[in-house]
């Protein structure tokens, strides 16, 4: 009777060994995002409208092919941005609306285990909550990159043929494209980072979409439409997310604005420190 006492829990341990470690978080934490139908199905949605406004942007840089052709010589049509630079940008036209779904489907990933509670269940399994949450955000910034850079490629493949009908040509090899295709991924990876940082510090899934959105999209129109009462707000609008993710992936680089890196840098810059307040607030606040 003592000896089954004592080989029982040997027997446990042994079966047990490796305990918790940070790739078993990550399978866990792609398993429970991959399986959720709802979830996948957003994602699916994603690819699908960002692949669709590519085309439409496509047709609608033939057609302002068209027009500018047919303009007879002599008459100033004012600024008009180059053909090149704009048929360079077709596979990204969905950004903002992948943008728009990415940070709305972070928040909601990590805010509803906070308001369900679902959220004392990982923290269970996984003593470490930094880890946890680091998991989480590394998985669905994978995810958010490959549905950027996946649907921006898929773009660039349905933009060619309707492209060709103005004569117009799209290569990967042209300036810029490459790095336009894989920065629309690298945009939407940084957006998922900066908003689920958002939703683990509000823990409100209604509050945090709202801020993030408001963050991205609504800030930046407000700076450009008071920007003429006062010059610094011109300014400040270059530091902003949004604006930082449209230099990430512009293919043509206007007098004073920054570049694709300095654009990358200030998209990171905030999205790594929404990610160490998040992390630091969650080390020291309740569960």
């Amino acid at each position: 009777m003592s000896s089954a006492t004592i080989n029982t829990p040997t027997h446990r341990s042994t079966n047990n060994s490796g305990g918790v470690n940070f790739m078993r978080v990550l399978k866990s934490e792609w398993i429970k995002i991959t399986t959720v139908p709802s979830t996948v199905i957003l994602l699916a949605i994603t690819v699908l409208v960002m692949v669709g406004l590519a085309a439409l942007g496509a047709w609608s840089v033939t057609m302002f092919a068209d027009m500018t052709s047919s303009v007879p010589e002599g008459v100033d049509m004012g600024e008009v941005p180059e053909i090149s630079a704009m048929v360079a940008s077709v596979p990204g036209s969905g950004l903002i609306f992948g943008q728009l779904l990415i940070a709305s489907l972070a928040v909601v990933l990590i805010a509803s285990e906070w308001g369900t509670g679902m959220i004392r269940s990982t923290m269970v399994a996984v003593p470490g909550r930094i880890p946890a949450l680091l998991a989480k955000q590394l998985v669905f910034a994978v995810i958010a990159f490959l549905v950027g850079a996946g649907s921006a490629f898929l773009g660039y493949l349905v933009a060619q043929p309707i492209l060709a009908t103005a004569d117009l040509t799209l290569s990967l090899t042209d300036d810029g494209v490459l790095l336009h295709i894989i920065n629309t991924g690298s945009v939407l990876a940084l957006v998922a980072v900066l908003a689920m940082s958002i939703g683990t510090l509000i823990r409100n899934t209604a509050g945090g979409v709202v801020t993030s959105i408001g963050l991205l999209m609504v800030l930046p129109i407000l700076l450009q439409l008071f920007s003429n009462i006062a010059e610094w707000l011109q300014d400040a609008y270059r530091f902003l997310p949004g604006s930082g993710g449209e230099q990430m992936v512009a293919t043509q680089i206007m007098d004073g604005d920054f570049n694709q890196w300095q654009g990358a840098l200030v998209l990171g810059a905030w999205a790594l420190v929404l990610l160490v307040a998040s992390l630091i607030v969650t080390k020291n606040r309740d569960v």
